[in-house]
C-alpha cells in the first residue's frame, strides 16, 4: 500500500455517520480505516461479479455439454476416494 494518501471529502446522510461512528468505536479503528476496509471490501465485490459476469457470458456463448458434464463428473469422483474420512 502506498504511503501517500489523498483526502477526499464526501457527504453521507447523518444516520449513515452515526452507524460508521458505532461501527468503529466498537472496532477500535479510525474512520479512515473503515471507510478504506469498505472501499477495498466493495472493489473486491465489483472484481467478482464481473467475473461471474464473464462466465455466465462463456456459459451462454458455449453451454455445456453432456459430455463436459460426464467428464467433470468422472474427475470429481477421482478425487474423491470412499475411504477417506470427511
Amino acid at each position: 500500500m502506498s504511503k501517500t494518501a489523498a483526502k477526499v471529502a464526501v457527504s453521507i446522510p447523518a444516520e449513515l455517520y452515526q452507524e460508521l461512528e458505532r461501527a468503529r468505536r466498537r472496532a477500535g479503528k479510525s474512520r479512515s480505516a473503515l471507510v478504506q476496509e469498505a472501499l477495498r471490501e466493495w472493489l473486491r465485490r465489483q472484481v467478482q461479479a464481473e467475473l461471474v459476469r464473464e462466465y455466465e457470458a462463456g456459459y451462454r456463448t458455449r453451454p455445456e455439454q453432456k459430455a463436459d458434464v460426464e467428464a467433470a463428473l468422472a474427475s470429481a469422483v477421482g478425487l474423491v476416494r470412499d475411504d477417506e474420512a470427511w
